[in-house]
C-alpha cells in the first residue's frame, strides 16, 4: 500500500521487495564466487539468485507501474525519479570513463614509455605501437577495422536515436499510432545492432584470432564493446517493456517519465557507441 501525507508528499508503504532483491543479489554473489572456483553448487546458487532478482524486478517494477497508473504519484515523485535517473546515467558515464581512461593511458602513455626501455627488459620484436598484445603465439591477431559492421552499427544506433525521439514527440502530441511505430522501429534497430555485434565477435575469434586474451588491445576491445553490448541489451529490454505498456494504454502527453527515462538511457548508449567507434575502431 502507498499513501499521501503532509503537503502532497508521497510515502510508499511497507514493502518486501528490497529484502527480496538483497537475498537474490547475495545469492548471485555467493554463487559466482563458488562457480569461478569450479564448485557445482555455485552454478545452482547463481541460477537461483538470478531467478530471485528477476522475480523481484517484475514485482517491484509492477508495483511502481500500478501506483503510477493509479494516479498516486505527484510532481514531487516525478522530480525524484528524474534526479534518480540523472544520477544513474552519470554513474554509467563514470563507468565507461574508467575504461576509456585505461585505453588512453595504454595508447598514449604506457606503450610509448615501454618503447623507451631496454629491449632486454621486455621481449624480442616488441614494437611501441598500437595495437599491441604481448609475447607468444596468442599475440598474433588482426585488429578490428572500422569500416564494415562497426560503421553499419553506428548508422543503426544513430537511426534508433532518431526513431525513439520521433516516438517521444508523438507521445507528447497524443499520436499513439506513430508512438507505437517509432518504438517498434527503435527496438528492431537495437536488436539488429546486437545481431551484427554477435556476428562480429564470432568473426574476431574465428578469423582474426582476436580474443579477450589478446593482450592490451584484446582486453580493452572486448571490455568496452562487450559492456556496451550489455547496455544495449538492457536498453532493448526496457524499450520492449515500454512498447507493451504503450499497447496497454499507459502514458499520457503530460505523464510519461518512464518512457522519457528510457529514452534518456538509449541516447546515452548512442553517445557511448560514437566514442567507441572513434577511439576503439577508427583511430
Amino acid at each position: 500500500m502507498a499513501s499521501h501525507a503532509g503537503k502532497g508528499y508521497f510515502f510508499p508503504g511497507p514493502s518486501t521487495w528490497p529484502i527480496t532483491g538483497s537475498v537474490g543479489i547475495g545469492l548471485v554473489g555467493l554463487g559466482a564466487a563458488l562457480a569461478v572456483n569450479g564448485m557445482t553448487m555455485g552454478f545452482i546458487l547463481l541460477a537461483a539468485g538470478l531467478g530471485v532478482v528477476i522475480y523481484m524486478m517484475f514485482g517491484w517494477f509492477g508495483t511502481v507501474v500500478h501506483e503510477s497508473e493509479g494516479g498516486q504519484y505527484d510532481r514531487q515523485v516525478d522530480r525524484s525519479y528524474r534526479w534518480s535517473m540523472t544520477w544513474f546515467i552519470f554513474s554509467e558515464v563514470m563507468f565507461f570513463a574508467a575504461f576509456f581512461g585505461a585505453l588512453f593511458y595504454m595508447r598514449v602513455l604506457s606503450v610509448p614509455w615501454l618503447g623507451d626501455l631496454d629491449q632486454k627488459l621486455l621481449w624480442p620484436d616488441f614494437a611501441a605501437a598500437w595495437p599491441t598484445a604481448g609475447p607468444g603465439a596468442e599475440a598474433q591477431f588482426t585488429p578490428m577495422g572500422a569500416w564494415g559492421i562497426p560503421a553499419i552499427n553506428t548508422l543503426l544506433l544513430l537511426s534508433s536515436g532518431v526513431t525513439v525521439t520521433w516516438a517521444h514527440w508523438a507521445l507528447k502530441r497524443g499520436d499513439r499510432a506513430v508512438l507505437k511505430l517509432g518504438l517498434f522501429l527503435t527496438i528492431a534497430l537495437g536488436v539488429t545492432f546486437l545481431g551484427f555485434q554477435f556476428y562480429e565477435y564470432g568473426h574476431a575469434y574465428a578469423d582474426l584470432n582476436l580474443k579477450l586474451t589478446s593482450g592490451a588491445y584484446g582486453s580493452t576491445f572486448f571490455m568496452l564493446t562487450g559492456f556496451h553490448g550489455m547496455h544495449v541489451t538492457l536498453g532493448v529490454i526496457m524499450l520492449t517493456v515500454m512498447f507493451f505498456r504503450v499497447l496497454a494504454g499507459h502514458f499520457t502527453p503530460d505523464h510519461h517519465f518512464a518512457f522519457e527515462g528510457v529514452s534518456w538511457y538509449w541516447h546515452f548508449v548512442d553517445v557511448v557507441w560514437l566514442g567507441l567507434f572513434i577511439f576503439v575502431y577508427w583511430l
